[in-house]
């Protein structure tokens, strides 16, 4: 092997076990599998509608329930009572929604600026297929949420001036009508009544009964006091009731009391709760109690102070009298020890005899004018009443009904005078009628058109009809024979 050249290649240790021994035999290729070529899949086409649909669906059962804390911006209250806002940090944002129905539970109002921790599930807004957080409750950050709507609150009703000090009217001074609202199961209407009762027994108490804690406690307060400010008479008004939780106490800090206490006729006290809580109420009212026992004694204070500042001024013009007349009394004495006063009670007798002797000639003057003055009056008043207008209308309307008596009795004279004569004209008409004649069984006969009366019977011929008249009735004839005026003289006449 000398002089041989060699060369070694290195082999790698796998391909070592992979070289086949001297003895096997090389292994045959095995045949490769078929394969299979699967058909492609079909394509579903979505529309935006439904893929917006499908990703709602999906954020929402993902999304049900999340907290998102942010700020607020771009809020705005729609007129349909929903509100819109967006919530923001430093470098995202999302839009946000909450209906009418989840934002009156809220007890503060959401504003631009403001950090809050809201609450909602994820859905997607279809029109514009933008996400958004459909908020259920939402709680400021920091600061709670009663604190804050106390001071929201508080801070507009002040701008509108409802807490100024010129609008705060005076307690009356002695009331006679004390008017309560409050609650008739709460100790502070027995603590009340027990210091009017004993400190104010002639004042009356009217108490209109109101919800003080719970949902519509706020609307029943304000009932109440537009009831107790139509009762006539009140004079002072207290609303009030005992301690508690700033949510037992948070039907105070509602505008609608506010306004309602604002509105009142009469002054009103509020006494809520302990002497550390203060309420919106308390700011709105004429004047602030601690409690409400000390609200009645607020209302009693001015009628005690009223009492003490009499006693005062009687004590002082008691004062003042006795020390005049100590002042006089020493004067008199004074002067009543004087020479040139030596006297001077008997001259002051005989000007008091002087003067009384005067006052009775005065009087007797006095009484002598006045009678001559009555008499004088006397005869002008019966001169007056000569000339009385009603008097002599009186006497004219005395003649006018005595003349007219005579005038009617003079027409029914007259009446029965003429009524007399007519009757017997009558009966003489009566007697000359034709009627008359034809009555006693004569006749009257007319030509047939009953131009003429026929008085002859040349006037007619046999043939020619006639009409007669009769006292009943009348006829129509036919004539038959006429004759002379000699032949009917021999004859009887006939009635018949």
């Amino acid at each position: 092997m000398e002089g041989a050249a060699c060369s070694l290649k290195p082999v790698a240790m796998s391909d070592l076990f992979d070289l086949p021994f001297e003895d096997d035999p090389e292994p045959e290729p095995e045949p490769e599998p078929e394969r299979v070529v699967a058909p492609p899949p079909a394509r579903r086409v979505l529309s935006v509608t439904d893929l917006t649909i499908q990703i709602r669906d999906r954020l929402e059962s993902a999304f049900f329930e999340v907290w998102v804390e942010g700020e607020i911006s771009n809020c705005r209250l729609w007129n349909t009572g929903h509100l819109f806002f967006t919530l923001k940090d430093q470098s995202s944002q999302v839009r946000g929604f909450m209906f009418r129905s989840s934002l009156r539970y809220l007890k503060f109002k959401p504003a631009d600026g403001l950090r809050v921790v809201a609450r909602g599930k994820i859905s997607v807004y279809e029109p514009k297929g933008e996400y958004q957080i459909v908020c259920e409750h939402m709680e400021p950050q920091g600061l709670g949420a009663l604190q804050l709507a106390f001071e929201q609150l508080k801070k507009r009703l002040q701008a509108e001036g409802l807490f100024d000090t010129a609008r705060k009217r005076p307690l009356p001074a002695l009331p006679r009508k004390i008017g309560i609202v409050t609650s008739l199961d709460g100790a502070a209407i027995r603590d009340m009544i027990k210091v009017l009762a004993r400190r104010h027994v002639s004042a009356q108490i009217v108490i209109c009964p109101a919800r003080v804690q719970g949902e519509d406690a706020a609307p029943d307060i304000a009932r109440a006091i537009r009831m107790l400010g139509r009762v006539p008479g009140v004079d002072v008004m207290i609303i009030g009731r005992g301690g508690g939780s700033i949510e037992d106490l948070w039907a105070f800090n509602e505008e609608i009391v506010a306004r309602a206490i604002s509105r009142s006729p009469v002054p009103v006290i509020s006494a809520v709760g302990h002497e550390t809580d203060f309420t919106i109420a308390d700011f709105a009212a004429d004047r602030r109690a601690p409690t409400p026992s000390a609200a009645a004694e607020i209302v009693v204070a001015a009628k005690d102070e009223f009492f003490a500042r009499i006693g005062r001024l009687e004590e002082r013009l008691r004062a003042n009298t006795r020390g005049a007349m100590q002042r006089l009394s020493r004067r008199v004495h004074i002067l009543s020890g004087r020479s040139a006063l030596a006297g001077f009670p008997g001259r002051v007798a005989l000007r008091t005899r002087d003067t009384a002797e005067l006052s009775h000639t005065l009087a007797r003057s006095i009484r002598t004018v006045v009678a001559l003055r009555e008499r004088r009056v006397s005869q002008l008043r019966r001169q007056l009443d000569a000339f009385d207008l009603g008097r002599r209308l009186a006497g004219v309307r005395t003649r006018l009904v005595a003349a007219d008596g005579r005038m009617g009795a003079a027409i029914v004279r007259r009446r029965h005078q003429d009524d007399v004569r007519l009757r017997g004209c009558a009966g003489r008409l009566e007697s000359l009628s034709p009627l008359a004649v034809l009555g006693r069984g004569y006749a009257v006969t007319w030509s047939a058109d009953r131009s003429r009366i026929l008085r002859d019977s040349a006037d007619v011929a046999a043939g020619q009809r006639v009409h007669v008249t009769l006292a009943r009735g009348s006829l129509e004839c036919e004539v038959l024979e006429t004759s002379s005026t000699t032949a009917r003289a021999n004859e009887e006449p006939n009635e018949s």
